[in-house]
């Protein structure tokens, strides 16, 4: 046989001149017939894949390494597949940076006291709105009166009565206010400035003004005081007082001591009326 038939060739190496106890000198003393290993074995046994095992090993150790530092000294929490926890912290932070329209409103928040603030008060019932104040019954006319001398006679006997003036004061004040102006608030045609004052009519005695015809001229007041029926009837009884014994005179003769009037027996004439006018608004 030729040396250089490849026939020959294969022989030769076929003999392994000595035997070594290494696995890999055993397989480069075979040469390529050397008999095949499991796929398994062989996939193992090559450089690239025995690092990344150990690779893959190396972190799997150091996430558990990490998970247990995390946990309570005393009971470790067991750790989560990797994905899960990945999956997990991805969808909470989806939801906290949500900005969709449905989301539901935050709850108000209620704030204490201020330890200053005044405590609102609770509503009361409904007031009800004050009576008008009811108007005095006018008196009813007497005595052939009507009702405006009726409400004159009125004032004339409040103050008189006001004044603690007896009956007999009230009776020759009324026959005085018959005389002089029939019970009726009178201006003056001398005096413009009194038909400035409410009144029931005007007169041309003079100044004389009012229900007792006086006189500012005469000092018994200003014409706005005289036009007042309660101002005029006080004047009246405060000249009355002054006449010494005027409660033992006649009608007539004690408003002729006020009044100074040219007719003296004229206030004569009203006595009854005045009597029962006083009478009626006493009562």
């Amino acid at each position: 046989m030729h040396p250089d038939d490849p026939s020959a060739q294969k022989l030769t190496d076929a003999r392994p001149t000595t035997l070594s106890d290494d696995a890999a000198s055993t397989e480069r003393t075979i040469g390529r017939h050397r008999a095949s290993e499991p796929p398994r074995r062989a996939l193992l046994g090559s450089t690239p894949v025995r690092v990344a095992l150990a690779t893959g090993v190396t972190c799997c150790l150091s996430l558990v390494a990490v998970a247990t530092a995390r946990g309570n000294d005393d009971t470790p929490r067991t750790v989560e597949p990797l994905a899960e926890a990945v999956a997990d912290r991805a969808a909470i932070a989806d939801e906290r940076a949500s900005r969709s329209l449905d989301r539901d409103a935050a709850p108000a928040r209620i704030l204490p006291p201020s330890p200053t603030a005044k405590p609102t008060p609770t509503p009361t019932a409904v007031r009800k709105a004050p009576k008008k104040p009811v108007k005095p019954r006018r008196p009813r006319p007497v005595a052939g009166l009507d009702q405006a001398q009726m409400d004159n006679a009125k004032i004339i006997v409040d103050v008189g009565v006001e004044m603690k003036m007896p009956r007999r004061a009230l009776v020759v004040a009324l026959a005085t206010a018959m005389q002089e102006s029939n019970l009726y608030n009178l201006a003056s045609d001398v005096l413009p400035e009194s038909a400035e004052y409410p009144n029931q009519g005007s007169g041309s005695d003079h100044d004389s003004v009012g229900l007792f015809q006086q006189r500012p001229s005469s000092g018994w007041g200003t014409v706005a005081q005289l036009m007042r029926p309660s101002y005029a009837a006080r004047a009246f009884y405060s000249a009355l007082n002054e006449i010494p014994g005027w409660q033992d005179m006649s009608v007539t003769g004690a408003a002729q001591a006020v009044q100074i009037s040219a007719y003296p027996d004229a206030y004569a004439q009203h006595e009854d009326r005045a009597t029962t006018v006083a009478a009626a608004l006493t009562a």
